[in-house]
């Protein structure tokens, strides 16, 4: 993407393009950085608009987010989320996410974000950088920093066996609806990092359901949902037990390819203990 593009969501690139002039006229912001589906080129109809606010570091403690996210379109909602973000929604039902960080110290960690955070064009997603901090900061994310295959693979693969011993305890004990939220909130993500590394489709990495229907071959999408339910008992057990023989199908050809070490015996343990239900 690049400053005079596109995205398929015209009243985000509206919505872009205000932010960029309300920033440039509001001497208490040192820059701006757009992250998210904008700044990757991925944008559409339903997407959201996400930005660090770096306040110089002197307004840092009286800046009043809500007010200067307000002048963008009118709020519908505007609240600190549980991450500490300020969350709003416009009277368009977009969704906007703001980071209010002090430019001094936040704009420093920006490169520690590698790996989690890629900006492909750099350049517009930096929409106000006064004294040329931010888009130094930015550059150093512009390349893909793909996870390291094999020490990422031993560790999923040790939090799946980790992870499904404790779905396979809480089954045991009953708890439906506990079991049923271990499988899908914790257990399918890791599944779907492993399956991504093993496909070489990484690019949706933090959040790996994300574009799965594009991302994957079907055979993987059609494993994943044979590990969904509805919480009922019956049917969490079906689908806790399909998790693990994929769970060990991907472990397996994680171990052919990058060596990595298996507890094998482990892992028949808990399928024995899956099986009993």
């Amino acid at each position: 993407m690049h400053h005079d593009s596109a995205s398929a969501c015209p009243v985000l690139d509206r919505r872009v393009a205000r932010l960029r002039e309300l920033a440039a006229a509001e001497p208490r912001l040192e820059g701006v950085l757009l992250y998210g589906s904008w700044a990757l080129g991925e944008a559409d109809a339903y997407s959201d608009i996400e930005a660090y606010l770096y306040v110089r570091d002197a307004h840092a403690d009286t800046f009043d987010g809500p007010e200067f996210v307000g002048r963008l379109a009118p709020l519908k909602l505007a609240y600190t989320n549980m991450y500490g973000i300020l969350a709003v929604v416009f009277d368009d039902l977009m969704r906007g996410e703001f980071h209010l960080v002090p430019a001094g110290p936040g704009i420093d960690e920006v490169p520690t974000w590698r790996g989690m955070v890629h900006l492909p064009d750099p350049g517009a997603a930096v929409l106000l950088d006064r004294s040329g901090r931010l888009t130094a900061a930015a550059r150093r994310l512009a390349d893909p920093c793909p996870p390291e295959p094999g020490p990422t693979a031993q560790q999923i693969t040790d939090e799946l066996a980790n992870w499904t011993l404790m779905l396979a305890h809480v089954l045991g004990r009953g708890e439906t609806a506990r079991a049923h939220a271990l499988l899908h909130t914790v257990v399918a993500p890791q599944q779907l990092q492993l399956c991504r590394l093993l496909r070489g489709s990484t690019t949706h990495w933090l959040t790996p359901s994300r574009a799965l229907e594009q991302d994957l071959p079907a055979a993987d999408r059609d494993r994943y949902t044979a590990t969904t339910a509805p919480a009922v008992l019956p049917a969490v057990r079906t689908a806790a037990r399909a998790s693990w023989a994929w769970s060990r199908e991907l472990a397996t050809q994680a171990a052919e390819r990058w060596d990595i070490r298996l507890p094998v015996a482990l892992h028949e343990e808990i399928g024995a203990l899956l099986d009993r239900g």
